[in-house]
Parts: structure tokens; C-alpha cells; sequence
């Protein structure tokens, strides 16, 4: 079976996820072909996409939009996918739809149930107006978990978990204080992270090939961004694996759904910050480090500015060439992964981001 999957430039200085995909006959009709888009950028980013579907998949029509976690940089354009092309599915995540019992997470006692499904209405409004969106436009909506299909089980939701899902939403960017923390804690974070930013300086890091810098198994990632859908397609014996900005936690509860010995494309998570990956779960979806030279048949594709400061991470580029993956970065260019045909004017091969074995950071 063949298939694309497009990584749109998302971004000049900020990173964002826009990423069509579509599998099938591809040189047949297109109800012998499925649309899938996954994420829809900044809010100029929706245009885009349509865009993207007319002039090379021929098509306004996307079978299913799935949207992995409501940060602005992936909820952006969804309002204008969903007024501009024909959506008959919509996956995405209704955190203000799980308040039950929720309050009393919260040291505030004015806080209710109620009131806290309010306030992440506010706090997510793409989100939340996407969602008004489609019921508006009567398409069909459902909450993506682990478990879930579509299409003969082509596609399948890996991650998240729905029960660890409703751990992490008390965590979200603006909530209120929670209970176990101290009145203080705010001020005090503000204020380290605040020395931390003065602090800063460019160091030198030397990296050998043997093991890996920079990075840990530590998840030190965000609520939300551990909140990401994560889902596996697998067609063509080939097993393609989309991360979202899902950490280190989510996904170590995803791997044991995902086979990885038919592991042909993987996401880099959250734009190739060093945050969301360690050695430990590179290792368990990828395999060990290889010797120097040596190479598996596995693209890693990362979604990321050309103007980014810090996306990607060179020690997570690093980490996946060691392993024998191929990285490819958008940086303001739209890149494709095929199985396959695939002819459009103008496009040509790219080139994997290498290994480096000295860089600078700034810490």
C-alpha cells in the first residue's frame, strides 16, 4: 500500500506541527485513497493545509483531523481547516468535558467542578472553539485514547492512557494551585528561572559517538505536552509512529503497543526538544547505538522554525544518527516521506541533518 506523509513548514521563529498524510491507491480514484491531517498549526497555518490537499492530494475532502494536544502552535488552524475543508471526522480531546471531582485537587475552595471546566475553556479557546466548530457543522467528534481504531485498524491511538490522561489535567498551563503545593512555590520557580535566564551562558559540548549528551530519562516536559495523542499507522508492513509533543512517561506507556521491528518513520517529539526523549526509550523504540557508519532504515522526521533558537535539539540529532536513523528537519521547508511514487515539480531529494560532534549551547 502506498502512502505520503507531508510535514508542512510550520513557523519562522516559533515551531508548530502541520502534517498531512494519505495512503491508498494513490493513482485511483479518491474513495480507493484516506486523508488523515494531524494537527493544524498556527492559526496561518490552516490555510496552508488546505492548500496543500487541492494542489497534491486533489482533494478538499480529510477523512479524519486529529488534533494531539491543544498548545497554540497545533490547535492555531484548526477553525479554518474545519471551515474551509470538508472534515467527516475530528478527533481531539475535551479536557473541560473530564471535571468530575476535579475541584478538590485544588487548594482554592472556591473552586468547583463547574468552574474549573470554565476556566479550561478559556485557557484552551482554540481548542474549545474548534470543538463548537464541528458540532456546529454536525461533524462527528471523539476523544482519542489508547485503543481506539480507524480504518480496518490501519490507524491506532498507542497513547494516551484515559485514566493517566485525567492525572495530567491538573497540570495544565494557568490552572489553579494544587493542593500538595506551597503558597510560595510560584514565586520561588519565578524567580529561580528568572536567575537561571541571567545566568545563562554558551558552552562548548564535545560529543563522541559511544554514548549520548545532553539528554536523560528524566520527563521533565510539560502536562500538556504529555497529554499528546500519540497513534501508529501501519500499512504496508511498515509501522509509522506520530508523537505529538509527548515526553519521556507517555511514551513509555505507549511502546508496548507498537512493534517496533516494523518500525519504518517516527515523529521526533516536541519539534526535537531535548526534554521528551531519553536513551532509555530511544533505545526500546529504536534499538542500541550502532557502531560508526553503520545505519537502520528509519527516517525520523522533526517539525521545526527556521528561526528556532532551540528546536532541534543537536543532542537529540545526535542521539537518533547514532542509532542509525536518518533526521529531517523542515526548517521553513515542507518535507515528504513515501512508499512508493511520487512526482511533484520542483521537489528533490533532502539531505539528513549530520551528527556533530562539537556545538555550542546556551545554559
Amino acid at each position: 500500500m502506498n502512502y505520503e506523509i507531508d510535514f508542512l513548514a510550520v513557523g519562522e521563529k516559533k515551531s508548530g506541527d502541520a502534517i498531512c498524510i494519505r495512503w491508498g491507491n494513490l493513482e485511483g480514484t479518491r474513495e480507493e485513497q484516506k486523508v488523515v491531517v494531524i494537527d493544524a498549526g498556527y492559526a496561518a497555518t490552516g490555510a496552508k493545509i488546505v492548500e496543500h490537499l487541492e494542489k497534491f492530494y486533489h482533494t478538499k475532502t480529510i477523512d479524519l483531523l486529529i488534533s494531539t494536544h491543544p498548545d497554540a502552535d497545533h490547535v492555531g488552524g484548526l477553525e479554518t481547516v474545519l471551515e474551509n475543508a470538508e472534515v467527516r471526522e475530528f478527533w481531539i480531546h475535551q479536557p473541560w468535558e473530564h471535571n468530575d471531582n476535579l475541584a478538590q485537587e485544588f487548594r482554592d475552595g472556591r473552586i468547583t467542578d463547574a468552574s474549573i471546566a470554565r476556566r479550561m475553556q478559556e485557557n484552551l479557546q482554540k481548542a474549545y472553539d474548534a470543538v463548537k466548530l464541528a458540532r456546529k457543522k454536525e461533524i462527528e467528534i471523539k476523544e482519542p485514547f489508547q485503543g481506539m481504531t480507524w480504518d480496518n485498524a490501519n490507524l491506532v491511538i498507542v497513547g494516551p492512557i484515559h485514566s493517566y490522561y485525567e492525572t495530567l489535567i491538573p497540570e495544565f498551563a494557568r490552572m489553579p494551585e494544587r493542593v500538595a503545593a506551597e503558597s510560595s512555590s510560584g514565586f520561588i520557580k519565578q524567580g529561580f528561572e528568572a536567575f537561571v535566564e541571567k545566568a545563562k551562558k554558551i558552552i562548548t559540548i564535545i560529543a563522541e559517538w559511544a554514548s549520548d549528551e545532553g539528554i536523560d530519562d528524566k520527563d521533565t516536559t510539560s502536562a500538556q505536552n504529555n497529554s499528546s495523542v500519540i497513534l501508529k499507522l501501519e500499512l504496508d508492513g511498515h509501522t509509522l509512529l506520530f508523537t505529538g509533543d509527548a515526553g519521556i512517561t507517555a511514551l513509555e506507556k505507549a511502546i508496548d503497543f507498537v512493534d517496533t521491528t516494523s518500525l519504518k518513520f517516527i515523529q521526533v517529539p516536541h519539534h526535537g526538544s531535548k526534554r521528551n526523549i531519553g536513551p532509555s526509550i530511544l533505545n526500546k523504540l529504536i534499538g542500541n547505538i550502532l557502531p560508526e557508519g553503520e545505519t537502520r532504515d528509519i527516517a525520523a522526521f522533526v517539525s521545526c522554525a527556521p528561526g528556532s533558537d532551540k528546536h532541534p535539539s543537536q543532542a537529540v540529532i545526535n542521539a537518533f544518527t547514532r542509532r542509525g536513523v536518518k533526521v529531517i528537519a523542515t526548517e521553513g521547508l515542507d518535507k515528504c516521506y513515501f512508499n512508493g511514487k511520487l512526482s511533484r515539480q520542483g521537489w528533490t531529494s533532502v539531505t539528513p541533518r549530520p551528527f556533530v560532534s562539537d556545538y555550542n549551547i546556551e545554559e
